[in-house]
């Protein structure tokens, strides 16, 4: 077991505090000090220029699934060079009704080096593999899926 753990720091820069003059922009701390602006959705009256929480969902998903990845091509002894993802999250009422991240594509490219890269047919399994143990997938109820 281990544990995660953030701090938020939010502080009004209004006057008033309605729905329409509060502030959305606020910073998180990583445990290695890292210092993230982070703003709600421009949707959502959030700052464009900073992160927003969907955004920061799609991204964990497609990181872990890319650290997750690294790991199981290196234990089978695939020489990794390159991976990229564009990953696109859908933020639409889910079948409660509730507004929600649905689903998340990741769209990862890999570029292999070494002497033998994967067939098609193992790629495809080590990013199943992949997906099957990556922390953040299994913690979350949206639909994810590999479009390799």
């Amino acid at each position: 077991m281990s544990e995660h753990k953030i701090a938020l720091e939010w502080k009004r820069e209004s006057e008033t505090f309605t729905y329409e003059s509060y502030n959305r922009d606020h910073v998180l701390t990583f445990e290695g000090g890292t210092r993230v602006a982070a703003s709600a959705a421009p949707a959502y009256r959030g700052n464009p220029a900073h992160v927003n929480p969907e955004e920061a969902l799609v991204a964990a998903l497609s990181s872990c699934h890319m650290l997750t990845f690294l790991a199981v091509a290196a234990k089978r002894r695939f020489v990794v060079d390159r991976y990229e993802d564009r990953a696109v999250g859908v933020l639409e009422k889910n079948q409660k009704g509730k507004l929600a991240i649905t689903r998340v594509v990741l769209r990862p490219h890999v570029v292999f080096g070494g002497p033998t890269p994967p067939t098609p047919e193992q790629l495809k399994e080590l990013h199943e593999r992949a997906h099957a143990e990556c922390f953040i997938a299994n913690s979350v109820t949206t639909e994810v899926t590999v479009e390799a």
